[in-house]
């Protein structure tokens, strides 16, 4: 058993030629070299650069992104002013985004802090896992662009559907309060800081939202 309780890996045997195994180290070592933030810029470009109907699933569960984009997207909600004391969970609102929010949750945790997760869905119950009643939440998004081609699985677009605005309410409705809504790559335009205006649909009311973006998607070019 290692110091943490749990029983410790063993590395299995590769029947892979030694040149590719050579070749596959070295690019590994290569990535490993660069910072966090370099690492998930360069599967970005890699993976969803000129596909602009990504939903960056590609990236969110690859497991070298999982490692890094928690604590990446917990840098930048305390750079816009949202340290975790400031929300007690993390919300989903794609499939591609579940990733996200086990990755900030248990970057959260090795940081001391708790932080639970949930999953939007149009399914009943609307929101899956922990109660969120009572609680301040981050939803959390893959890739949220005002671009009507960018579509993901549960925002089809900021300018042209209502999904987002049904997501608030769905939150509100349950006694939540949205603090932010996160995204890894946005394209919101404009000058900082971004806001998002979202529609009550139960009761009308208008509200803005910050919205913090890990990287812009002029960066993915």
């Amino acid at each position: 058993m290692t110091d943490s309780g749990f029983r410790p890996t063993v590395a299995g045997t590769s029947n892979a030629p030694a040149e590719a195994a050579s070749g596959n180290a070295s690019d590994a070592l290569n990535f490993a070299s660069l910072e966090p933030r370099d690492q998930l810029l360069e599967l970005l470009r890699e993976r969803a650069a000129g596909r602009p109907f990504s939903e960056l699933a590609a990236v969110t569960f690859d497991h070298r992104g999982a490692t890094v984009m928690g604590h990446l997207l917990l840098d930048a909600l305390e750079d816009a002013g949202y340290s975790v004391d400031d929300f007690d969970a993390v919300g989903a609102l794609t499939a591609a985004a579940v990733p996200l929010v086990i990755s900030v949750v248990q970057a959260a945790a090795s940081r001391g802090e708790d932080v639970d997760g949930f999953v939007m869905d149009f399914v009943y119950p609307s929101i899956k896992g922990p109660s969120i009643k009572g609680k301040r939440v981050v939803l959390l998004d893959a890739w949220l662009s005002e671009k009507s081609y960018v579509q993901t699985s549960s925002l089809v677009t900021l300018r042209n559907g209502n999904e987002l605005s049904l997501d608030f309410s769905v939150v509100e409705h349950e006694g939540a309060s949205v603090v932010a809504v996160a995204s890894m790559v946005g394209g919101l335009g404009g000058s900082e800081p971004k806001r998002i205006e979202v529609i009550n649909s139960v009761t009308d009311e208008r509200h803005e939202l910050p919205f913090v973006q890990l990287f812009d998607e002029s960066e993915l070019h």
